[in-house]
């Protein structure tokens, strides 16, 4: 039976949910012209003021922001609330620049909460579960929303932080947690060392994952669950809006319902700004309408996904996001072809690889090159040299048929690349340097 944290929202009509979106945006669109000099500007270059924005159908009227506004307007610029009135900070990883920082009122907190709340009791967590969270605490808002959601839902509540993957195992079985929370990457890392150790998904204790805070593939995902003996459910945030629990997926895992009551989303053209149609593959805007500290009006997240509206065997009414493709702003563009790393992992993962790899990009004489690295299994490790040697032509010609260009491929010992305990670096692009 499908469990909800707050079923009256999550399941209410699309004419309610419209209803709360109209209001809370006239009157976010208000707070942020009274309280926000940086973009009560940006508005009246536009020639707009509060009075040309009466609901959703407006909303393209608005202007952009992003996260070279936030840069500029670091660190007060975009706050709502006096310092007084706001009780935490919490900063973006850096991992596509300098941090930001986001401000939170207590208020912004419990809302968050209850975000990250819905996403729990969507994979299936009560007040009779045991949930480990491992996303890093501190600054990085991944243990500390989920950490406050557990609560919510009444989860026994194991704050183990990322990293010292010996006592993570260690409390997993020890405190027979049941819902494991961190990156992807190290959820397949705590996986490979929970096999190592001889431990099969009978002898593992856990019962779903919520993993978020970096792309992975629909291929990774079945390993993890494979080998975990798990469900593994995707959920999706930021920091500049909240924190993780912007959307989450539900026990149908065919995309994450977007917080509605929340968050407006649009999918636009990343060249032109266009919004365009429902279905559409794009980037995604959010607009959060709730948020009192850091008030972000159309804020370009620069992730690429598809928007949709459809009914859920869940009984949620909430709008579905895919799975993120990639990122916009760091697509790799490789002799004119745009590259996702997504796309190479699903490669490897369909060539029966661990997801353990790293692409570097290099510029010779003028022409582009990309050279993946991936990791060999133990088994193929001890395989004769001419045998790795055909398993390398095996995923080139997996990759050309995938990308449409040419990638070297080197198969390299296992543990040679280094693990992630938060977001796995992917990408090495040394045409920056």
């Amino acid at each position: 039976m499908e469990r909800y944290y707050q079923p009256e929202i999550e399941c209410a009509s699309r004419e309610q949910i419209l209803a709360w979106q109209n209001e809370r945006l006239v009157r976010q669109v208000q707070h942020v012209w009274d309280n926000v000099p940086y973009y009560r500007k940006k508005m009246e270059e536009k020639g707009l003021t509060p009075a040309d924005v009466k609901g959703v159908e407006d909303l393209y009227k608005l202007p952009f922001l992003s996260k070279d506004d936030l840069r500029e307007a670091y660190p007060y610029g975009l706050m709502g609330k006096p310092l007084k009135d706001c009780v935490r900070i919490q900063s973006t990883s850096g991992t596509t620049g300098k941090r930001v920082v986001a401000f939170y009122t207590q208020h912004d907190i419990d809302l968050w909460e209850d975000c990250c709340a819905r996403a729990i009791v969507a994979a299936g967590g009560t007040n009779e579960d045991v949930c480990q969270v491992s996303y890093g605490y501190g600054l990085f808002t991944g243990g500390p929303g989920l950490n406050g959601g557990s609560h919510k839902v009444g989860c026994l509540t194991i704050p183990t932080s990322s990293g010292n993957t010996e006592r993570q195992i260690m409390f997993i079985r020890d405190l027979n947690a049941t819902i494991l929370c961190c990156t992807p990457s190290y959820a397949a890392y705590l996986a490979e060392s929970m096999k190592e150790m001889g431990l099969t998904p009978e002898e593992i204790p856990l019962k779903a994952g919520i993993f978020g805070a970096e792309a992975w593939s629909q291929e990774m995902r079945r390993d993890i669950e494979k080998t975990l003996g798990i469900k593994a459910y995707d959920i999706y945030g930021l920091t500049e809006l909240s924190g993780p629990g912007v959307s989450f997926e539900c026990s149908a895992q065919t995309g994450m319902h977007i917080n509605e009551d929340h968050f407006i989303a649009e999918i636009i053209d990343p060249d032109t700004g266009e919004v365009l149609p429902e279905g559409t593959m794009g980037e995604l805007v959010f607009t959060s309408i709730t948020k009192e500290a850091f008030p972000l009006l159309r804020y370009r997240t620069r992730d690429i996904c598809v928007l949709r509206h459809e009914d859920c065997p869940c009984g949620r009414t909430h709008i579905k996001m895919s799975k993120p493709m990639g990122r916009s702003d760091d697509m790799l563009i490789i002799k004119g072809v745009n590259v996702f790393p997504s796309q190479i992992e699903t490669v490897l993962m369909g060539q029966s690889f661990a997801p353990n790899y790293q692409i570097i990009v290099d510029r010779v004489n003028n022409t582009d090159t990309m050279e993946v690295l991936v990791e060999m299994t133990p088994e193929m490790f001890s395989d004769q040299l001419s045998h790795v040697a055909e398993k390398e032509k095996q995923v080139v010609a997996a990759l050309k048929a995938m990308l449409g260009i040419y990638a070297k491929v080197r198969l390299v010992a296992p543990k040679s690349i280094t693990r992630s305990e938060g977001k796995a670096v992917r990408v090495i692009d040394k045409r920056k340097i």
